[in-house]
Parts: structure tokens; sequence; C-alpha cells
């Protein structure tokens, strides 16, 4: 009984273990900003090159955490140009949403290798912290940053 018990928890601790596959969660991302990060002009702003200039700052990391975590809403500046759509709050957890933007800045926004990976720990503070933000607050903050 006891072997079978230790199997059963081995058995299990490899999922349990399993690191959050961003490639697979950006696929929610794409059905707006599309596969290559492109965006649609007037619609959903590109993921190219912001994210990686953003994630080089801690306010910049803080926006880009609440806007998968907390949405965004009302007008946004994404390279020069000005969006007013919506983007919903993302149902990710922690490790998902530090798999999803380390996807963006690997692959998408190919970012400089010295810009720190985000982690779940992270997230989960920036989550926390911004818990009360609208989504329209969090767009708010984008234009803060320098």
């Amino acid at each position: 009984m006891l072997r079978i018990g230790a199997a059963m928890v081995l058995m299990a601790l490899p999922a349990a273990a399993e690191a959050a596959d961003g490639p697979a969660l950006y696929k929610r991302c794409a059905a707006c900003h599309l596969a290559t990060g492109a965006g649609v002009p007037g619609a959903f702003p590109s993921l190219k090159a912001e994210p990686a200039a953003l994630a080089a700052k801690p306010d910049g990391r803080r926006f880009l955490v609440l806007a998968v975590t907390r949405g965004l809403a009302g007008p946004l500046v994404v390279d020069g140009k000005t969006y007013r759509g919506v983007m919903p709050a993302q149902p990710m957890k922690d490790d998902e949403v530090a798999a999803v933007l380390n996807h963006v800045l690997d692959t998408i926004a190919s970012a400089d290798k010295k810009v720190t990976r985000f982690s779940a720990d992270e997230v989960g503070d920036i989550r926390k912290a911004g818990a009360a933000l609208t989504p329209r607050q969090v767009a708010e903050l984008k234009a803060a940053i320098k």
C-alpha cells in the first residue's frame, strides 16, 4: 500500500512542476495581436517594440503585468499611434502571465537578453499591489512611464 501511495505521489510531481507554456498561452493574445505580434492597425497595437522597452523599466514592468491581469480601456498610445479599444483582463495564473510576457520578450519583441525576464513571484506582487485598478487606470499608467 505504501508503495502505491508513494508511486502516486511521484507521478503527480512532474505535472505540478511543469512550467507554464508561453507560446501556447500566447495563442489567446494572437487572436487580436496576431501570431507575429504585429497587431492590427487602428484596432490592436503591435507587440514588436514597446514591450521590450517597457520591460527594462520598473514602471513599465508594472504596466505590462497589469495590462494582462487587469486589462486596458481607453486611449493608449503605442508606437506613436492612439488606440481606443478595450483589452479584457486575462484569466491566467502568475506563472502563466510570466510565461506569456517572457514569450513576447524573447520571440516577438526580441528583447535584449539583459532585460530581466518575468517571474511568477514578481507577477504576483504586482498583481496584488494593483488589484484595485480599473482597466482605464491601467491604461493611464503607461502615459506616466518615462
